[in-house]
This record gives structure tokens, sequence and C-alpha cells, in this order.
């Protein structure tokens, strides 16, 4: 603990009070130049699932550049901005009742966009970075052996580089506190003197429902 400071990681970082920060650092990181945001919506989607399967649940994967497709071409007449087009393509899993997988894909999406990519040197490289949320929209809907779906994708499309950065510092992060290690024949005594004491008189009328 330093000048009343707790540096205990997500405690009081977010002072405004500057006067924490003990010195200035270089670190290499990736730095986002420009980035942009897209949805999707499929509102009916069909999976045939094999025999045997009950459709139990559906995980979907983070999506991704197909490799081959990402093409960055400039502009005539817009300085320090280019063309990106690519195919992003998103993985899913079904999870069967019986614990089997079924994988696939949600339909290709084909980028056309314009986005800012400042000129650099020959040797500094820009990387496309694409984030994926998809959700689905309704209950998945179960007829014979296929299941249709209903799903919302949100896209975030990076453009990012690495760099050298300046930043504030904090120090170096405290010492780390001490592993748990796992027991599995655990003393059932001492977990009980943990538990909260409950409660040995009903509850009245008043605090069922207080006016």
């Amino acid at each position: 603990m330093t000048n009343g400071f707790d540096p205990s990681p997500g405690e009081g970082i977010m002072q405004e009070d500057l006067s924490y920060i003990t010195e200035s650092v270089c670190i290499i990181t990736d730095k986002v130049y420009a980035h942009c945001q897209q949805r999707e919506c499929y509102p009916e989607l069909e999976q045939v699932l094999p025999n045997g399967c009950t459709f139990e649940s559906i995980r979907f994967r983070p999506g991704f550049i197909v490799e081959g497709t990402l093409t960055v071409t400039p502009l005539r007449n817009r300085p320090n901005f280019k063309r990106v087009r690519f195919t992003l393509r998103i993985p899913y899993e079904i999870t069967c009742e019986n614990g089997d997988v079924v994988e696939g894909f949600l339909p290709d999406i084909l980028k056309d966009i314009i986005i800012f990519i400042p000129q650099a040197r020959d040797e500094f490289d820009f990387r496309i970075v694409v984030e994926t949320s998809s959700q689905l929209l309704t209950e998945p809907l179960v007829i014979d052996s296929t299941v249709v779906l209903s799903v919302g994708v949100f896209i975030i499309i990076k453009v990012v580089g690495r760099v050298q950065l300046l930043i504030p510092a904090f120090g170096f992060c405290p010492e780390p506190p001490e592993c748990e290690e796992f027991s599995p024949n655990g003393d059932i005594c001492e977990d009980f003197d943990y538990r909260p004491f409950p409660d040995f008189f009903p509850q009245q009328y008043e605090d069922l429902y207080p006016q």
C-alpha cells in the first residue's frame, strides 16, 4: 500500500487523482486504429439433425475471416482509407440430449467496407480483426429431424497495429494471494462454520407484503 492507495486489481485504478501514478513506461501492444460495427439477421436457419439426435442446446463459436478471402485495396481519391473485403464465417455446435455434437456454420457473411487505415512504412503490418457475438432471437423450433433457428449476429471489425506506447503506470502489481488448494476430502465442519445463520422464525405479514 502506497500513499493510502490500495493497488488491489480492479480497485482504485479508475480514480481521477493522477498523483497515484508512479512513472511512465513504454509497452509494446496492439493499438486499434479504427473500428466499426455491423449486424446480420437470419430469421430462419434450418439444420437437419442426425438420427437419434434430439436438440438440447446450441453454442456459437468466434467468427473468423476465411483464409484467402481478405483483400485490402487503396482508394484513389481518399487517402488513409481503404476498401476491405473478406468472407466472415461463424461456427456453431448443436448438442443433442444423448451428448452427441453436431457442428455447422452460419451462412457466410460477405463484407465489403471502407475503413481508416493510415499510411505506414512498408514494414509496418496492419491486421484486420473481427469479433462476433451471435444470439438466438427466438426459441429453436424442432420439426421432425430439423431444427429451425432465428439468429442475430453483432460484428465488430477492427484495424489493429503493433506499436510502442507510453502510458502511465501505478507501479508493479501487488503480491498475489496464496492459491487455494483443492481438497477432495474437505473438512465438513469447517465449511459449516462459514454458513450464514438461518432464520429461526417464519416471516410476518409485514415482511412478505410490505406497504
